[in-house]
């Protein structure tokens, strides 16, 4: 029977998830957007519960003790009696679904041209409808990954499962015991009697196989996409994940370090000045890259495939670094807007509560650095560290390591998000999706939902092998540190720690990094040459 305490617990965590994303979609949307992009908004708000909810189901299934020696088949006082078997495998599903499917699809929904040629300024524009072109280039991406998964499961669905194997006497050389009906017809634990001396001579005379032998298993679908899904999701959590741990709490205590200060007329009119130079310059470089955009279009008939796809790559890169330009100025602009017009309403209170959401995410990165070194890193491990504090904490309350678990895990998540909007700031590979309050296009939401489920399972997956001390009756420690861990190909990454050892080294480099770069360009003088470049193609 299901413990209704736990039920409750699941009925109210959703309802929070559900309440937190609309306030973030409702909150952080672009005018534009405000009544549009309906079907966009309903998957990132379901994104961000799934999210989430694949964070907290680890708790929960620490809660719900399903492992317990004793679980199957008793109704004891530590077995929550959820169904995690069942949880853990819709949410398996459900990632690659909105990752593959739904993510995908909004995106070029969102983005796809509606065909309408509006005085001919829509350069190569066609006469498709925007559900036709989504469903166009999205049966494309089903495709290619559902070849992807189809064949790796097909070949790399075994399991090595290291077993060791006991010997004992025959069943029928221990001791008998009978256990008398009671009046409920019921078995109960209660009606076994103690071990005694035959029970006692029964287990001294077994003897064990000193050397390892293997169990091949072949996995579920569900179980093996996680695998899959978690083996993928590594390679951007190690990366975004390390760098936000080190950016996240430098970030929030630099928050309050350049907190706004009131400016004098000196200060004011050198910053005013500044500040409309950068904008005249920006403006220029938008007008040039339009030029050169319309010129692109025009020569991009007359160019080899090689030749269209270098000079299309150094177009899309012009115009990153240009975004990249206008972000910065926007923040400064803000900064400088505090310091002036809105400083008598700046509220004081947010960088305080920066400076202290810096210093703990300081403490949870330092932890995280802590537990990967002395528990996760060497075999055996130098000691359980969180796991030891956790079930400390439980002796105090109940649900208190329970919970501690839930806030070491979704840190993760917040630091792989940071990470990935640092890297793109800094980094001129790809575009940058920052979450702004009423200045957020559904675009960034779907990009930046889709990074946090693409992070969701490796944070799982991190967190139970961190923590497996503390969650060893989980089903997910199960999945994650036994099926999975000995998995045809991928078992070789979790067991040679490739991971780890990437998260750690990108987390150290980028402390170094930031300790000599702390804060962003102001991305003047880049403006500058930017212009100066875009001109000299354009002239040429």
């Amino acid at each position: 029977m299901a413990d209704i305490f736990l039920i409750c617990v699941i009925v109210v965590g959703f309802f929070l998830l559900t309440v937190v994303g609309l306030y973030f979609v409702v909150k952080y949307q672009h005018p534009d957007d405000k009544n549009d992009a309906y079907i966009p908004k309903l998957v990132v708000l379901l994104g961000f519960v799934l999210a989430g909810g694949t964070v907290f189901l680890l708790p929960l299934d620490v809660a719900n003790n399903s492992n317990f020696a004793g679980c199957e088949g008793f109704n004891t006082a530590v077995c929550g009696g959820l169904n995690m078997v069942l949880f853990w495998d819709i949410i398996y599903w459900l990632i690659p679904a909105w990752v593959f499917i739904l993510i995908p699809f909004c995106i070029f929904y969102y983005e796809a041209d509606d065909g309408m040629l509006m005085a001919g300024t829509s350069v190569g524009a066609k006469p498709k409808s925007k559900l036709k072109e989504a469903l166009c280039y999205e049966s494309f991406v089903v495709v290619i990954f559902g070849l992807i998964f189809a064949m790796t499961y097909l070949f790399m669905n075994s399991t090595s499962i290291p077993v060791r194997d006991w010997t004992g006497p025959d069943f029928a050389a221990g001791p008998l015991y009978s256990i008398g009906e009671e009046f409920n017809s019921t078995f109960s634990a209660d009606q076994l009697s103690n071990m005694q001396t035959g029970d006692v001579a029964i287990l001294n005379a077994n003897t064990v196989n000193s050397e390892m032998s293997t169990i091949e298993l072949s996995i579920n679908p569900a179980t093996f996409y996680a695998g899959l899904m978690a083996w993928m999701g590594w390679f951007l959590f190690a990366c975004f994940g390390g760098i936000g741990m080190a950016a996240l709490p430098l970030d929030l205590i630099l928050a309050f370090v350049n907190r706004p200060h009131h400016m004098d007329a000196v200060e004011f009119a050198e910053a005013q000045r500044s500040l409309r130079d950068r904008v005249n310059e920006l403006v220029n470089v938008g007008e040039l890259l339009k030029i050169e955009q319309e010129e692109n279009a025009q020569k991009y008939d007359k160019m080899g495939w090689r030749e269209k796809r270098k000079a299309m790559a150094e177009e899309k890169k012009t115009w990153i670094k240009f975004k990249q330009a206008v972000y910065l100025m926007e923040e400064d602009a803000e900064e400088f807007a505090n310091c002036t017009a809105n400083y008598r309403n700046y509220n004081p209170l947010i960088p305080i509560f920066s400076l202290l959401g810096g210093i703990v995410a300081l403490i949870i990165s330092l932890c995280w650095v802590l537990q990967i070194i002395l528990y996760m890193l060497p075999t055996p491990p130098v000691t359980p560290f969180l796991n030891q504090y956790f079930r400390w904490f439980e002796s105090w309350f109940n649900l208190l390591g329970v919970m501690s678990v839930a806030i070491f895990s979704f840190y993760l998540l917040i630091c792989a998000v940071k990470g990935c909007f640092k890297f793109g700031l800094r980094f001129l590979f790809f575009q940058v999706h920052p979450m702004k309050l009423n200045k957020t296009y559904m675009s960034s939401f779907l990009f930046n939902i889709g990074l946090v489920l693409l992070c969701a399972l490796p944070v799982v997956q991190f967190s139970a092998s961190a923590f497996q001390d503390y969650a060893r009756y989980t089903t997910v420690n199960q999945t994650f540190n036994v099926q999975l861990y000995y998995l045809k190909f991928f078992g070789w990454f979790w067991g040679s720690k490739v991971f780890e050892y990437a998260l750690l080294v990108i987390l150290l480099l980028t402390c170094i990094y930031l300790g000599c770069k702390p804060k962003d360009t102001s991305g003047g003088k880049d403006s500058i040459s930017l212009r100066d470049r875009l001109r000299a193609r354009v002239s040429g």
